[in-house]
This record gives C-alpha cells, structure tokens and sequence, in this order.
C-alpha cells in the first residue's frame, strides 16, 4: 500500500485573464485621459546676455507700451491702427528700404500689438527688424 499523497503537478499561472484585464484597463486609461491645455502654461521669457549688436546707418525705433500705445522715434502715435503705424514707419524711413526697425516692446504689451508693428513694417515695404532686449539681472 502506498501511503503517500500524490504530488500536484507545478502550480501555472495562467497569464491570458491577466493580459486581458491589463488591454482593459490600457484602454480606460487613454479614454479617460485629460490633456491639459497651452494657454494654461505659465511661460517664463528668457532674457538676453548677447553682446550689443552693431549700431545700424539707419533705423526707427518703435515703442510698444503696456496699454498698446505706439510711439515712432520717440513721437507717440494718437491712434492704435496699424495705418497709422504704416504712414510713421514711412515718414521715418524717408524712402530708405535697408531701414532697419527695432522693435522695443514691453514685456507687458500684448503680441497682437507686436504683431501689429511687425505688419506694419511689412506694408511698408521694411523687411530688417529687431527685438530690443535688456539684460538679465545676474550679469
């Protein structure tokens, strides 16, 4: 007589249910996934440690305030339209196409009124522009 139990064949796992369980919960996951939005970055500009560029033969400087209000070689613009924008570059420039504009807005001022000064330029027929820049702080 034979007293001893029999032994169990090695115990499997048997990995189909659990592949099936993970693909499940792969695929709640992408669905239910949020993706956030760029508008909502808070975004540091960086600043400029260039050297100072070269000072150029001719250019008009153009001032962006913070509440949108242009000035064209220091002569404040009465109204914000990019016409008037066309018309200042134009005097300014005096004909001059290798006018180089630069552009110093502040870091305050909308892009739209960035944009408005870089169309401006455009339809004057000024294509060399600039971005005025101050240094950091930690130089």
């Amino acid at each position: 007589m034979n007293f001893q139990r029999p032994r169990p064949d090695d115990p499997e796992i048997n990995l189909i249910p659990l592949i099936d369980v993970l693909l499940v919960i792969l695929i709640f996951l992408m669905i239910t996934t949020t993706y956030s939005k760029y508008t909502e970055l808070k975004i540091n500009l960086p600043t400029a440690d260039a050297p100072k560029a070269r000072p150029y033969t001719h250019e008009v400087v153009v001032g962006v305030a913070a509440d949108g209000t242009y000035a064209v070689n220091g002569r404040i613009l009465p109204t914000r339209s990019v016409n008037d924008i066309v018309t200042a570059l134009a005097q300014a420039a005096k004909g001059n196409a290798n006018t180089m504009v630069v552009i110093s807005a502040d870091a305050q001022s909308t892009q739209q009124s960035v944009i408005n000064v870089m169309e401006a330029a455009r339809l004057a027929g000024l294509s060399q522009l600039t971005f005025a820049t101050q240094r950091s702080s930690g130089s």
